[in-house]
């Protein structure tokens, strides 16, 4: 009835934005919804098997859903890195899992210099100290492995005898980066995600009407710890759930139903394999079901103000669960790379509504987009892409390709480069020089790996070409402009950006 009664709020706020004018030339609220590890096939929208979520479909059926989104490095720092900054790692030389301070114009910290209150709630961007605040004006932090953030004092206060979410999640055997999964142990009120939430709400309440908001609502879930509240875990354990994918490709010998050290590679299957789905797919309904109020009372603002609205969601990469012997995240396929991009706003914008669209886009692109709806300019520091033209017309077009990587750091044949036109994905792996191809058009799951198949070879020779000019002016050596080098060194950031 919860679940029922929060998407009927988000449905009625949605006709009640529609009767409300703007004020002519007035900037528009920004709310960015950010998940963490969130598949981009994890919505009933996009047509999952098991998984309900009505409220994130209500803002795709409100917008355009980008189906063929990707994590520019898939990992949280990296790719967060991309998201607030607007480079693309061969700018910024954060190819890996690492970091280095941010000193050119951040997402919040623009539009904070455009007259907007900016405000991050929940999980911090992962960013180093040298970054400052990043341009948020307030942070309100809760996450699930910081001790003595704002949630964790909190949980204290209210609920002393737990201990603090690291003993929680001690006391139910769960961790922050593997599978094991239980249903959470506390009043659901206390969750990390309600958490947020009601602290998200707050904020909109509290931030004068007559500045406009750009509020980052920044979630852990659906990222390990597995934990959603019983009544979701629950209901997934009983029900009737998908299978991994395997492709023919995979190597299955080295797997093991135990995992190996670094969590990166296991055979997820049987019980186990049912309580991890369990555990990330019910944290995904959960959240669907909690940001209902949210997003109601973010648009509710913004029609008092007569102010539009905007609320982009996406999230920094996707998780493998299982799918070729993976867990987690740091791979080219599309459990870990592909993510949701959702892009919605109030009908003053002319904006299409309920569109799915196959333009390949990634997360550099979100700071472009958000300062051209904003009427911002972008720093010259900025190079992906605004998708706004596509938002408007289903035939414009953003870009031929994407690219995304990621340097070695569960083993050092782990780093790849990978390209897309959301049709056809080409992998390239620096350490060993192998090649992969996929039909994702044909084979969504990439179950067939079309590099070695003769009829392939004129696809496969194009899309080598693509790379081989891509990666030609980098540091590391990937390419002498005329040929793919194997097996030189992959920092993961490089001795310094190109432009």
């Amino acid at each position: 009835m919860k679940h029922l009664l929060g998407t009927a709020v988000l449905i009625a706020c949605i006709g009640s934005a529609r009767m409300g004018g703007a004020t002519p030339g007035a900037r528009p609220d920004i709310l960015l919804i950010m998940p963490d590890q969130f598949r981009g096939d994890c919505l009933s929208a996009v047509g999952h098997p098991v998984l309900h979520t009505p409220n994130l479909d209500a803002l795709a059926a409100a917008g355009t859903l980008f189906r063929r989104a990707y994590s520019t490095v898939p990992s949280c720092i990296p790719a967060r890195f991309a998201l607030l900054t607007g480079q693309q790692p061969q700018t910024s030389g954060i190819v890996g899992y690492a970091s280095r301070p941010i000193t050119v114009t951040t997402l919040p910290g623009g539009l904070a210099a455009a007259g907007y209150a900016t405000a991050m709630v929940g999980r911090n961007m992962h960013q180093s100290p040298g970054s400052g605040n990043l341009g948020y004006q307030q942070q309100i932090l809760g996450s699930t492995y910081v001790p003595d953030d704002d949630y964790d004092r909190e949980l204290r206060r209210v609920a002393p005898e737990s201990g603090g979410i690291r003993k929680v999640i001690e006391s139910l055997g769960v961790d922050t980066n593997r599978w094991p999964a239980k249903p959470w142990a506390l009043p659901e009120e206390l969750h990390p995600t309600a958490w947020i939430v009601k602290k998200a709400r707050g904020v909109i309440a509290e931030t004068p009407g007559e500045k406009p908001l750009f509020l980052t609502a920044s979630f852990y879930a659906p990222h390990p710890p597995l934990f959603p509240p019983a009544r979701f875990f629950d209901k997934f354990m009983q029900a009737s759930l998908p299978p991994v994918a395997m492709g023919s490709w995979v190597d299955q010998k080295p797997l093991r139903p135990e995992g190996d050290k670094s969590g990166a590679r296991i055979l997820l299957q049987g019980e186990t394999l049912r309580r991890a789905q369990a555990g990330y797919f019910g944290l995904i309904e959960h959240l669907d079901e909690q940001i209902a109020p949210l997003v109601a009372e973010f648009k509710l603002r913004s029609e008092r103000a007569g102010r539009p609205w905007i609320i982009l969601v996406t999230s920094d990469h996707g998780e493998m669960l299982g799918d070729h012997g993976y867990f987690r995240k740091c791979e080219p396929y599309e459990g870990s790379a592909n993510i949701p991009f959702i892009i919605a706003g109030s009908p003053q914008l002319g904006l299409r509504r309920g569109a799915q669209s196959q333009v390949p886009v990634d997360l550099e692109d979100v700071m472009p987009t958000l300062y051209d709806l904003a009427g911002v300019p972008r720093p010259a520091s900025v190079d992906g892409y605004s998708v706004v033209a596509a938002l408007r017309d289903p035939a414009a077009k953003v870009r031929p390709w994407v690219h995304f990587e990621h340097a070695p750091i569960y083993s050092e044949e782990q780093g790849f480069q990978a390209m897309t036109d959301g049709h056809f994905k080409y992998i390239w792996r620096p350490k060993t020089g192998r090649e992969q191809l996929f039909d994702l058009a044909k084979d969504p799951h990439e179950e067939h790996d079309l590099a070695a198949v003769a009829a392939s070879s004129a696809e496969l020779k194009r899309w080598r070409e693509r790379m081989v000019k891509r990666l030609a002016p980098r540091p590391e050596g990937f390419s002498d402009g005329v040929k793919l080098i194997a097996g030189r060194p992959y920092p993961r950031i490089q001795r310094k950006g190109t432009p």
